[in-house]
């Protein structure tokens, strides 16, 4: 499909011009400010989370002794306190202000790495994972908030900035993680996490509050704001249809490393992943493809298709020396990242170009809140599969991929 054209079974949600966002300010200056502050939190954040969840599956199994189906629990417990929260939260953010929502977010994270760093049971590891959603609740819609308020000419280069300069770091993390776990240990590591958020709120710092947006909703017209977002039919469709895109995304850290994949495969995995997703972004941010029905549709499919990659593998015992499960495994690591990659700027444009002025953060905490209750759910199911043995395993990744296939047909309607 040609950007900009539409068929019978694929229109467009009405556009509604762009959005200025919360933190909007004039001029091609403060874009440059604002992508590039985003930016360095980005890498901030990305080596602190990425370096701890590439191996947080193996310390939970290995170091806690937790079973695949406990650790799908405390996984999916932070997936759903940070999805449920993004509801009010999303709309909260354009009441506040992103700048103090992102610094709150950082810090409240950086406690909950603290927390995981030092838990050893399953009480301790539930705390670390409810401060760790709360601050990914506050987290997302305020970073994409600043994004959004960019001027439309800039908000495509702005967002593939955002992805790039995140994965970027998601390809460092994890080998960086493997460092500090051979010089330190999980507490080491989980500390430098810590410390990696404290940086990234004090960045939220050089951001000006900025003067509220027209519309933007007051603390105590937050229901209004959502019951706007749910009057708009359109919109909740292309939410529904896509909500399995978080799931999609984030099984890989649990089945990955369930698979039999040690640390340091798993960090390949992630680091190839990673690598894709951030190389497919200048891609996806021209020529208005982010967005458009058949990148939306392509970006399921891969994603699903990675998962039945892995169907086959067994990581127990893999050497270098191992060709086709290598192999196999780096398929499975480029289907995701393309998936991913094509997926995630195409729901923000989407998000980015329908929502109205001072209702960003809204739109986005919806879209994301439902994206999260379809992960904590088929996270719990994942793990719960993957006890059952090879044969439940195989059933889990299929049925992500069922899922992809699903959701693609589904014909996802987006913005021209």
């Amino acid at each position: 499909m040609v950007p900009g054209r539409t068929n019978a079974s694929a229109r467009p949600l009405p556009a509604r011009g762009p959005s200025p966002g919360p933190e909007a300010p004039a001029g091609r200056s403060a874009d440059r400010r604002i992508i590039l502050v985003v930016a360095a939190i980005q890498i901030a954040i990305g080596l602190g989370f990425y370096a701890v969840f590439g191996h947080v599956v193996a310390h939970m199994r290995d170091g806690v002794g937790l079973a695949a189906g406990t650790i799908g629990l405390v996984l999916g417990t932070r997936l759903l306190i940070q999805y449920t929260l993004l509801l009010p939260v999303g709309a909260l953010t354009d009441a506040l202000g992103a700048p103090r929502a992102g610094t709150l977010a950082c810090v409240i994270r950086a406690g909950g790495f603290g927390l995981l760093g030092t838990a050893d049971g399953i009480a301790g590891l539930a705390a670390a994972a409810v401060l760790l959603g709360v601050g990914g609740a506050l987290y997302h819609p305020a970073a994409q908030s600043l994004v959004a308020g960019l001027s439309p000419a800039r908000r495509p280069g702005g967002y593939a900035t955002y992805l790039i300069s995140g994965h970027v770091s998601a390809v460092i993390g994890p080998p960086a993680g493997l460092v500090l776990l051979a010089g330190g240990g999980f507490p080491v590591l989980a500390a430098a996490a810590a410390a990696a958020w404290g940086i990234a709120a004090a960045l939220f710092l050089l951001l000006p509050a900025g003067p509220r947006v027209p519309g933007a909703p007051e603390p105590r017209t937050l229901a209004r704001s959502l019951a706007a977002v749910g009057r708009d039919r359109r919109f909740l469709r292309f939410a529904v249809v896509v909500a399995p895109s978080t799931l999609l995304a984030t099984a890989t850290t649990t089945v990955v490393p369930l698979k039999g994949f040690g640390s340091g495969w798993a960090t390949v995995f992630f680091c190839a992943a990673a690598a894709v997703i951030a190389a497919v972004q200048p891609w996806c941010a021209t020529g208005g493809r982010a967005g458009s029905p058949r990148v939306v549709r392509a970006g399921l499919l891969l994603s699903g298709a990675g998962y039945l990659a892995l169907v086959p593998l067994d990581g127990t015992g893999l050497t270098g020396g191992d060709a086709a499960r290598v192999a196999g495994l780096l398929t499975a690591a480029v289907l995701s990242g393309l998936g991913a990659g094509l997926l995630q700027p195409s729901i923000f444009q989407v998000v980015a170009r329908h929502a109205p002025p001072g209702r960003v953060g809204a739109y986005l905490g919806t879209s994301s809140f439902l994206a999260g209750m379809v992960a904590f759910a088929g996270g719990l199911a994942v793990g719960a599969l993957f006890d059952a043995g090879s044969a439940g395993a195989a059933a889990a990744l299929t049925g992500l991929a069922v899922l992809a296939l699903l959701a693609a047909c589904a014909r996802p309607q987006t913005t021209p």
